[in-house]
């Protein structure tokens, strides 16, 4: 099976979204059954990755290869290294407890939203897993067509508004990388393979022009300042399981790109940009953590947090140009990209964890605004702790998987420049305060909303799903070494790559 396993996983989701959907609105409970059935076997087949995959050579395994248009040089080309095997691990974990927090909320139409997210499953592996460029690029468009009908369909008042703004903008950054994919092709003579790509001889010129158009593609997605003002309206009215999905796995993705396209593509280019990323990486850690401390919705300030944690997985990947270039300390860089790769997968859990905590209060009161709570704990003595944990990890807590990346990439910061370290860490600062400020506005008090009153406590659908996330931000927050393992040899490859000029 090892020979097609990646094939399995894409397209398992993708098939099996079609008796979901034949299941029709006569029939929400076949669907919703049928759905978790595919869901769960998804996430069984990704752990047969574990056992398939050798972590200490780093090296892309797993291939499978078919012509797809060979007049054009397209393969259906997949392969797979520790990083992707970690991201397609979070995937299939997190569409699991997606599908069980809709089962009851979402009453419209469930047989079609719990298709989209299936769909959505085998479009995101799928971009995990290509090695052929164009490959990528239609998993990484196609990703787009569920979302959209996920906040168009199931959103709130404003989800018109919300799901154009989230197509034009990601779409808009895709042209370029397009452009920048068909440039390439050109260059390698006619191949669209990520390998060959990476091969091609570039002046510092072309790979400036490159650089960019893969920066417009990948920020956005990330997203980084200042092209990040789609994510609070996407997530405001996104669906609980869409903005779960959407900060947990999608926002990885652009990440995810920069390792794939930008560094080994056209590594001179980002070396002499990397101050800018920097820059802008500082600027979201910092300054959108502010906006996030004046936000009045629930939603809104956890998607500004995701933006200024994702500043983490940017400064992470890019300082680590400084170390190797300038420092001449791989293994600092090495650090500083684990500890961005530790950050993704960590954000996974805790923000998903996040959005579906206000999704579990949003259920009962139909309100997103922190003024209106306020001594829940009162009343939902079971949900408390849950909330509490996971605010506590959005703030960075030692024993919590988010403080494991961040201070993985502020000890590689420090080598490169302590200034850059000092304005990373004062993060922590900020993330505290604003998540903790919330939760104390929520939780603690005296009751004044009479509603909150007829609030009832999780049920043990929520609990199920609430503790799968809390053994993720635990285990990895108090035995990160598993997730490091996994993805090291792939990071070591990396960083070895940085140091080669194509100049």
């Amino acid at each position: 099976m090892s020979n097609h396993l990646l094939s399995l996983l894409i397209w398992l989701p993708i098939i099996g979204a079609i008796p979901v959907l034949l299941a029709g609105s006569g029939r929400p409970g076949v669907a919703r059954w049928l759905a978790l059935l595919v869901a769960v076997a998804t996430f069984a087949a990704s752990l047969a990755l574990l056992p398939a995959y050798d972590a200490s050579t780093g090296t892309m395994q797993l291939t499978e290869t078919f012509s797809w248009i060979p007049s054009l040089g397209i393969n259906y080309s997949l392969a797979v290294d520790g990083i992707s095997v970690a991201l397609i691990l979070l995937t299939s974990f997190v569409q699991i407890l997606v599908i069980v927090g809709a089962w009851e909320v979402v009453q419209n139409r469930p047989h079609q939203y719990m298709a989209a997210m299936l769909v959505l499953e085998g479009c995101m592996i799928g971009v995990f897993c290509a090695t052929d460029a164009l490959l990528f690029y239609v998993f990484f468009e196609a990703m787009l067509i569920p979302m959209f009908v996920i906040i168009g369909i199931w959103g709130g008042p404003r989800r018109v508004y919300a799901t154009l703004k989230f197509f034009i903008y990601t779409f808009f950054g895709s042209i370029f990388m397009l452009i920048g994919l068909i440039y390439l092709y050109h260059k390698t003579g006619g191949s669209f393979a990520m390998a060959d790509m990476a091969k091609v001889s570039l002046t510092m010129t072309e790979q400036s022009w490159l650089f960019f158009a893969f920066l417009l593609g990948f920020a956005i997605k990330v997203p980084m300042v200042p092209v990040h003002t789609w994510l609070p309206d996407a997530h405001v009215e996104a669906p609980t399981g869409g903005s779960v999905v959407l900060a947990a796995v999608m926002l990885k993705i652009g990440g995810y790109g920069f390792l794939r396209f930008s560094l080994p593509m056209v590594p001179d280019a980002s070396e002499h940009f990397a101050w800018l990323i920097i820059v802008l990486s500082l600027i979201a850690v910092c300054y959108i953590g502010y906006v996030a401390l004046v936000q009045g919705d629930m939603k809104k300030l956890v998607a500004y947090s995701s933006i200024a944690h994702m500043g983490f997985v940017t400064l992470g990947i890019f300082i680590a140009f400084m170390l190797v270039r300038e420092a001449h300390n791989p293994d600092a860089a090495r650090l500083g990209m684990q500890g961005a790769m530790v950050q993704m997968i960590s954000h996974g859990f805790i923000s998903g964890a996040m959005f579906s905590c206000i999704g579990v209060l949003y259920d009962r009161l139909h309100s997103r605004q922190i003024k209106d709570y306020g001594g829940v704990i009162n009343v939902m003595p079971i949900f408390a702790p849950f909330y509490v944990l996971f605010a506590m990890a959005n703030s960075g807590l030692p024993g919590t998987s988010g403080f494991v990346g961040e201070f993985m990439v502020i000890l590689a910061a420090f080598s490169a420049n302590p200034w850059i370290a000092l304005f990373a860490a004062f993060t922590l600062i900020i993330g505290a305060a604003y998540t903790l400020w919330m939760v104390k506005r929520v939780l603690w008090g005296d009751i004044t909303n009479p509603h909150v009153k007829e609030l009832t406590d999780v049920n043990g659908r929520e609990i199920f799903m609430l503790s799968a996330f809390a053994a993720g931000v635990l285990v990895f927050g108090i035995w990160p070494e598993p997730l490091v393992h996994l993805m090291d040899a792939s990071v070591a490859r990396l960083v070895e790559q940085l140091a080669i000029t194509k100049v």
